[in-house]
């Protein structure tokens, strides 16, 4: 990871091939498409990334949410960003779509998981 972009890392240690579409920072918009990073596209590249390892890719997005909160603050203190949203724009995606794509776990799912 550079000051520029984001490389993503697979489970195995991996750069996935990027589709360019990469965030600008300090700003968090694709650099392709102009979109809030992550935009559609890098989020496909992402889940192909991490294929089958949901939870590196949950630990991975944590991290870059924190710059994310970090670097916006540091443009506009008074806002920084409404954290909620940057939540749900870095973290809320891959936890919606769990029946969509299996976990790296095979065991089933608690009532307190659901």
């Amino acid at each position: 990871m550079n000051g520029d972009g984001v490389a993503a890392a697979g489970a195995d240690g991996s750069v996935a091939a990027s589709s360019g579409h990469l965030p600008l920072r300090p700003l968090w918009l694709c650099r392709a498409c102009g979109q809030p990073w992550p935009c559609g596209r890098a989020k496909l590249d992402l889940l192909g990334s991490y294929q089958g390892s949901r939870l590196n890719l949950l630990v991975y997005l944590a991290g870059l949410l924190h710059e994310a909160i970090d670097d916006l603050y540091r443009l506009n203190p008074s806002t920084g960003g409404d954290v909620r949203d940057l939540f749900d724009r870095f973290l809320g995606w891959p936890t919606r779509n769990r029946g969509c794509h299996p976990s790296s776990t095979s065991h089933p799912q608690t009532p307190e998981e659901t």
